[in-house]
């Protein structure tokens, strides 16, 4: 990767009413005329920076009450911070854009249907309390709810017609936000415009490298916000946290984002989901791995496994970063792929130089469930690469196996 170009933004600090300060990050990596949609984009990037103090804020607290943590009805974790983040992203979504629909991971079903449903409301309404942009003093608890609810699967019904649209994953890796700082999560929000991803928005509260160099701070916890608009590139930029106070920090540079160079598969760096094997891979016939990241531990016939995240967001920002080359991921039969898990990653992946298509090396289709916009169904799985290594892992797919 290279830096090609960095914008400053330094701009005034101010104060919520929750003595939370910030520096804002509304100027953009690129010059706005570039950019379609430089201000849908510059409240998005605004929306999940408040997202990930609320994440850090709530997950100072998460240990010591476990309560705060639930289990749904595909017994997958969700906490406080889940239905906060989406909660505070839809108030602040549709203050400035209240014709645009969002469809998120979460609604307050399950939250209503708890015997402890108040506390754990009231858990959440004090979790976005002070981290929405201008808030309003009125603020309910059922305006919370009713926000979450903006994004669950109810609210909207879609045709054929290509539509303009919201997506949401509050926390991408919820079980990795429960491990501890070393598991890495993100939040993603992208906007999808006549099926197409136009920008999108990742945070990383936790993430401990800085984006082009990989240099790793030990001393405070630091996360990345990468962004990515339709010719535009991706970009990154850190934001570190005070655990001591609730101090916020947005670094004043921003630095493009570029895909690996990687030129031979077996020299590549690869990340799968944590719940899947690497035999499960139609690479596995013709290549061994090995998590050792020492040229001595591998041969031509192996390669390297990086076993450092958690969902499929995170694996998305390593290979726009550079420090992944190649996310593979199998479709299961009784395993069902959301749009949320994907979209944001495909436009930040394609911008820093990389490319995303199922296993037949098709595009990933957002429109596929045409009601709900939820649901994808990828032909076999999903490939994520730096481009270049991408007809070579098609090939070798195809070769080894029957994708229906």
């Amino acid at each position: 990767m290279a830096v090609l170009h960095s914008w400053c933004s330094y701009l005034p600090r101010y104060t919520t009413s929750r003595n939370s300060y910030f520096i804002r990050a509304n100027l953009l990596p690129f010059p706005v005329e570039k950019a379609k949609y430089h201000h849908q984009l510059s409240v998005a990037i605004e929306a999940v920076q408040r997202a990930c103090c609320l994440c850090v804020d709530v997950k100072k607290s998460l240990l010591s009450n476990d309560r705060w943590i639930l289990g749904k009805t595909d017994q997958t974790p969700v906490t406080v911070a889940d239905f906060g983040v989406q909660a505070l992203i839809s108030l602040e979504l549709k203050r400035e854009f209240p014709t645009i629909p969002l469809v998120a991971e979460e609604d307050s079903t399950f939250l209503r249907s708890q015997s402890s449903s108040n506390i754990l409301v009231d858990a959440i309404f004090d979790a976005v309390s002070g981290k929405i942009n201008g808030q309003d003093e009125d603020l309910s608890t059922d305006d919370v709810l009713r926000a979450i609810d903006r994004g669950g699967k109810d609210a909207i019904s879609f045709d054929e017609k290509p539509a303009t649209y919201w997506v949401l994953d509050p926390i991408d890796g919820t079980r990795g936000f429960l491990k501890g700082s070393d598991a890495l999560y993100v939040v993603g929000l992208a906007l999808v415009v006549e099926g197409e991803v136009v920008l999108g928005v990742m945070g990383c509260p936790n993430w401990r490298h800085d984006p082009l160099t990989n240099t790793n701070y030990n001393n405070a916890q630091t996360g990345v916000i990468m962004v990515a608009h339709v010719g535009c590139g991706t970009w990154a930029k850190s934001i570190s946290f005070d655990m001591g106070s609730s101090f916020y920090l947005l670094e004043s540079i921003w630095k493009r984002c570029f895909v690996d160079s990687c030129e031979v598969l077996q020299n590549g760096r690869f990340c799968i989901p944590e719940s899947q094997t690497w035999d499960l891979i139609p690479l596995s016939d013709e290549f061994g791995y090995t998590t050792e990241n020492l040229d001595l531990s591998r041969d031509e016939k192996s390669i390297l496994l990086l076993q450092a995240c958690c969902g499929s967001l995170c694996k998305y920002l390593m290979v726009a970063s550079g420090r992944a080359s190649v996310f593979i991921l199998r479709a299961r039969t009784k395993t069902i792929i959301k749009a949320w898990d994907h979209a944001v990653g495909i436009i930040c992946v394609h911008e820093a130089g990389g490319q995303v298509s199922d296993w037949d090396g098709n595009q990933l289709n957002l429109a596929a469930d045409i009601e709900g916009r939820r649901i994808i169904f990828p032909s076999g799985g999903v490939i994520v690469s730096n481009g270049t290594l991408h007809a070579e892992i098609v090939h070798i797919i195809s070769s080894h196996t029957s994708v229906s």
